[in-house]
């Protein structure tokens, strides 16, 4: 649906005064995630996608369920905006089967080895060489639908969203299981990476400003933070293993 076809379908009254009323959190939601999505992610694209994910919270938000409007507007904008990055993933699927390799890859180093996997220890399972092992991690920032924002924010990437009207007692459970398990998992993470994580997401500096910090390139600082994300994956791997069949998350 194109703009003039959304707000053609806004009815007039309280519905479009609704919506001109929360515009702004859709536009303040659009910029927050446009920090953390690759360059060619248009913002007018977001915030259309945005609208759209508003029309639907308020058709469908249920104030008995206790959670106030705003909350779950968020919710469901958010998750609009990141279904509209998903759609338009341009990243080859030879990519992100290389970025799943990976993930499996840490996952039985760490597991045999009892400790973080180190790069050479993950090239050397995988037979391939140290540089060959850097530019699938590389390669891998472009992978546009995995990331730390929807990781610890709405989930999306691991659990599907769930309406908050639909959710029962032990879907909630759920959810804070695993961003308990999340936030665990990033507090384990290798210093270097744990500290590119909480610089990018925490403090948002950039990849350009993360690499001032550490010293090392932009190039360098995207691979740290490609293999956190993979080295996450690898460490939840129980939370997303029912979840593969289901979408793709790299």
């Amino acid at each position: 649906m194109n703009g003039a076809a959304m707000y053609a379908s806004v009815q007039t009254g309280d519905t479009q005064d609704r919506v001109l009323q929360h515009a702004p959190l859709v536009k303040r939601i659009a910029y927050h995630l446009l920090g953390r999505l690759p360059d060619t992610v248009l913002v007018d694209d977001l915030i259309q996608a945005g609208m759209l994910g508003l029309l639907e919270a308020m058709k469908n938000y249920d104030a008995s369920q206790g959670a106030s409007f705003d909350t779950y507007a968020g919710i469901r904008i958010r998750g609009a905006m990141l279904d509209e990055v998903r759609r338009s993933d341009w990243t080859p699927r030879s990519v992100h089967k290389k970025a799943r390799m990976v993930a499996e890859a840490i996952h039985d180093v760490e597991n045999k080895l009892g400790h973080d996997a180190r790069e050479s220890d993950v090239a050397e399972h995988l037979g391939i060489s140290p540089e060959e092992y850097r530019q699938i991690l590389q390669d891998s920032v472009g992978c546009k639908t995995f990331s730390v924002e929807e990781l610890g924010d709405s989930g999306d990437a691991f659990l599907q969203e769930a309406q908050l009207s639909d959710m029962q007692p032990v879907d909630h459970l759920l959810q804070e299981n695993f961003h308990q398990a999340l936030a665990d998992a990033i507090k384990k993470l290798p210093e270097r990476e744990r500290l590119v994580v909480s610089l990018y997401y925490d403090e948002e500096l950039n990849l350009r400003e993360i690499g001032q910090v550490l010293e090392v390139s932009e190039s360098r600082v995207s691979q740290i933070c490609s293999q956190a994300m993979l080295r996450l994956r690898a460490r939840l791997a129980d939370w997303v293993q029912g979840n593969d069949n289901k979408q793709d998350v790299y």
